[in-house]
């Protein structure tokens, strides 16, 4: 099969080629105006990856059997365009995932936050009991060397599934075509304006996931989150659903303690939306045939998933997490466990506003409260990356009356790095972005921060 990629280089893109180029029974090409590491590497070393960047409808030839489309394209993409003439088949690619795995049960995470971290977590109880399922995650996960897998053995599938837009000429939300078996709904919140102008828009988009799911299948949810459940409930569609919330839990000497029907398990994860996260991911185990027995010795090894509040450093005196929070309900359930986790201790949070919401002058009042509990936080924004949108110009004034006097904020990285080699000896940061941080190499400076005296 000859499979080539428009807009190579996505993270999930130029994961499913290089699964399907390990597969070994596909021969992949691709194309992208601009690829960024690690994919640049890892297409390179697989020999996948493009001799130029930028877009060649000479690239596109009636030997193709299959385009897979991704959403950097434009809808006038001249690959699009010529694929388009020459009548050749085109996917997005949770359309081609679910025509890879259609004869397979497909179990799909959704919600607004916790995606990654309950796909991570099934995926490590399921490895933990040798089972072989297909998978497609969005984060780096220890010991995968792909975040994407599609087999010819395997019986299942699990797909962490997001609400957004599948391609640029399919408007659908992603997580309606992978057509559930089995589904997880962790919450909602609304929080990309660029998408769903309303809440109601977005309410549409959960609702119509629970309609296509298969006939029979069984929905997995969130019932803490109000919004959530009463969609649920209102809904009819013909399947079964399940409630879940968040277990009983303790924290001894900053270490969180799943307290289980079969006994306390210790864990090396933080936070009450990181259990509720683990519970979910229980129930689809047992969905799958893990028992709760099997499932909680797995995740009492479990360390997380990159950038979803992984320790950068620990010192004596110090420590770093880094999360990949930015909408202002992921930041502010992030928040709220540092706090829990850390209560007598310095806790300093700084937060990039990076994404298309945070950084629209009409959404940013959702940040209101969500830094509350830190000891000191601080914001950062790059007026480069507001033009790069395509926004209205966001005033340092006006993010500074919605976080508060009281928060600093900078938009130059040099103030940015200034500020940080003068904060306190002992103190534990938390830094959320779904940025680059101006360049900022946050990696890096922790192993120094953290052991300064």
């Amino acid at each position: 099969m000859n499979v080539h990629f428009i807009a190579i280089g996505g993270s999930a893109m130029h994961n499913l080629a290089l699964a399907l180029h390990e597969r070994g029974d596909a021969l992949i090409t691709g194309s992208d105006d601009a690829i960024f590491e690690p994919s640049k590497s890892r297409l390179s070393t697989a020999g996948i990856l493009p001799e130029r960047e930028g877009w060649y409808p000479q690239k596109i030839h009636n030997g193709i059997d299959v385009i897979i489309l991704g959403m950097h394209a434009k809808r006038d993409n001249p690959e699009l365009l010529k694929a388009k003439q020459i009548g050749l088949k085109i996917y997005s690619y949770p359309e081609f995932l679910y025509e890879s795995t259609k004869n397979k049960t497909r179990v799909v995470i959704g919600g607004s936050h916790g995606k990654t971290s309950i796909t991570s977590m099934l995926l490590h109880s399921l490895k933990h009991s040798n089972s072989n399922v297909d998978y497609m995650v969005g984060a780096r996960l220890e010991g995968y060397k792909t975040m994407v897998r599609l087999s010819t053995d395997s019986e299942w599938a699990v797909f962490e599934g997001d609400e957004y837009l599948s391609s640029p000429i399919d408007l659908r939300p992603k997580f309606h075509l992978y057509r559930a078996n089995v589904a997880i709904l962790s919450g909602m919140a609304w929080d990309h304006i660029n998408v769903f102008p309303t809440f109601e828009k977005y309410k549409i988009a959960f609702s119509d996931f629970l309609k296509s799911m298969e006939p029979g299948g069984t929905l997995i949810y969130n019932s803490d989150d109000v919004e959530l459940k009463d969609l649920v409930l209102e809904d009819n569609s013909p399947i079964r659903k399940i409630p879940y919330s968040i277990p009983k839990y303790r924290i001894d000497d900053f270490k969180w303690v799943w307290c289980t029907p079969q006994g306390d398990l210790n864990l090396h994860f933080i936070g009450k939306h990181n259990l509720s996260n683990a519970e979910g991911a229980r129930w689809l185990a047992q969905e799958m045939g893990i028992q709760a027995e099997e499932f909680y010795d797995a995740i009492s090894t479990f360390s997380g998933a990159e950038r979803r509040l992984e320790i950068l450093g620990r010192g004596e005196h110090r420590s770093v997490h880094l999360d990949f929070a930015h909408a202002p309900s992921k930041v502010k359930a992030t928040v709220e466990a540092y706090v829990e986790t850390f209560p007598k201790t310095i806790k300093i949070g700084l937060l990039e506003l990076h994404t298309f919401s945070s950084l629209n002058p009409d959404f940013i009042s959702g940040y209101h409260d969500v830094l509350n509990g830190l000891d000191q936080a601080v914001v950062y924004y790059d007026p480069k990356a507001v033009a790069h949108k395509n926004l209205p110009e966001l005033e340092k004034s006006t993010v500074e009356s919605v976080f508060g006097s009281e928060v600093k904020v900078f938009t130059d990285i040099d103030e940015f790095r200034i500020f940080f080699d003068k904060l306190p000896i002992s103190c534990n940061l938390l830094v959320m972005s779904s940025g680059n941080l101006g360049g900022f190499d946050i990696r890096a400076y922790s192993e120094k921060w953290v052991s300064e005296n």
